[in-house]
């Protein structure tokens, strides 16, 4: 159901917090199927586990050794320091590769590599640090060392039957590594969001033309792509689309049809605010859900549901624009990609001292654009970048942004906030 708030000057309804606002979407995307298919394990990268891997085998199957130095048995060397030595017979060689041939006895020892398999009868490793040649024979060993010493134990790394990685994870290059010592060559992951884009307005040419008099080059469509693409999603640009009812209404309807989330810019501004408003009622099931948040800049965003398409009417604005896809599309890609909600934000924040004061309307949360600079002490200091939500330069000269709570009226230079770092 779409959430209740006040109405804003203009008699527009919905003036939502955007901490409801987002609890509202995520809850109704939440009860959504997600699809999935297997994927060959050089091409899961960046994808997400729709099932738990767990380990086929021991990992290593065999003992291993850490260090290069010698295979022993570590009872031959208790005792042996710098002032009293032990002294071992050199009995053979494990050959990278290769199966070990023989077995420690007691008084022997058996030359061994980084990743060598550990020898039958040997229970440790001796670095070549700790050893001094007496012949091509005899080894002079000047430290002890306990079982299990600077060697990887079968099973160690992961055992058999035991979670390697679970349902959600984001598969990293580390974890394609693990599951390639494990053999697993295969892997279920959910498919990527698809995601449907277009930009309205009869004023929007192709950001590739010459503007006339009266027109402007479009900006959101290249990057919201951008947006989407980065965060796992499959993209689809619908171009640009007239912003009269029908040629606007058809071309959502099919965007709708076609993709798992959908974002027109521009329909949710004055004027065009009401038709785009009109389209996503007209599509129904359930319709509207957000009709404008108590966010600056981004206010006036449209958030609807279609038959499990979530549909987004962001401002026309770049800057307003690239702040609602930040606050609510993003986390609905996550959510759509299979990625667990997190306890903690996931984008890497800075804390840093304001170096003037910023005023904020009450009751609204503000985002404030920064640049930072490290002083001497290694700490930061934010500088705001001031500008309208219309000049896209402002988001290319900050580093990040802070955000200044519904409860507050602004904050004083000095205030130390927390920058969330734009990518």
């Amino acid at each position: 159901m779409p959430a209740e708030g006040l109405k804003d000057m203009l008699g527009r309804q919905g003036l939502t917090p955007v901490d409801q606002a987002l609890t509202i979407l995520l809850h109704e995307l939440s009860s959504l199927p997600l699809n999935h298919e297997l994927l060959p394990l050089p091409e899961a990268l960046d994808r997400v586990l729709s099932a738990e891997i767990l380990s086929p085998e021991d990992l290593p199957k065999h003992p291993r050794s850490t260090m290069d130095g010698f295979a022993v048995r570590a009872a031959d060397t208790f005792g042996a320091g710098q002032s009293m030595p032990c002294y071992l017979e050199i009995d053979g060689e494990v050959a990278m590769g290769q199966a070990p041939g023989g077995e420690v006895r007691q008084g022997k020892c058996f030359r061994i590599a980084t990743g060598g398999l550990l020898p039958q009868g040997s229970d440790a490793v001796v670095m070549f640090e700790h050893t001094i040649p007496v012949d091509d024979k005899m080894i002079e060993f000047v430290k002890s060392v306990g079982v299990g010493s600077n060697l990887i134990d079968r099973g160690e790394d992961i055992e058999k039957g035991r979670p390697a990685l679970a349902k959600g994870h984001l598969l990293r290059p580390q974890d394609l590594g693990l599951l390639a010592g494990l053999g697993i060559g295969e892997v279920e992951v959910y498919r990527k969001p698809r995601v449907g884009i277009l930009s309205t307005g009869d004023e929007i040419v192709p950001w590739s033309q010459s503007p006339l008099p009266g027109k402007i080059r479009d900006i959101n469509g290249i990057t919201l792509s951008a947006l989407a693409v980065r965060c796992g999603a499959q993209v689809t640009d619908y171009g640009i689309v007239s912003d009269t009812e029908e040629h606007f209404f058809e071309g959502v309807k099919q965007a709708a049809a076609e993709n798992d989330l959908v974002l027109f810019s521009g329909g949710s501004s004055v004027g065009m605010r009401d038709l785009g408003e009109r389209v996503i009622e007209k599509l129904g099931n359930p319709g509207i859900l957000i009709h404008g948040v108590a966010l600056k800049p981004g206010k006036p965003i449209l958030i609807g549901l279609s038959n499990g398409c979530a549909i987004f009417g962001l401002p026309g604005h770049p800057v307003s624009a690239m702040v609602c896809f930040e606050l609510f599309v993003a986390p609905a890609l996550r959510l759509l990609s299979g990625i667990p909600a997190p306890e903690k934000p996931l984008k890497p924040t800075i804390r840093a001292r304001l170096d003037r004061n910023i005023n904020s309307a009450a009751g609204r949360l503000d985002l404030v654009r920064v640049q930072l600079k490290q002083q001497q002490d290694n700490s930061f200091l934010a500088t705001p970048v001031l500008g309208k939500s219309g000049s896209i330069s402002t988001l290319s000269r900050a580093h990040g942004y802070f955000l200044i709570d519904e409860q507050s009226q602004g904050l004083n230079k000095d205030t130390h906030v927390e920058v969330h770092l734009l990518q």
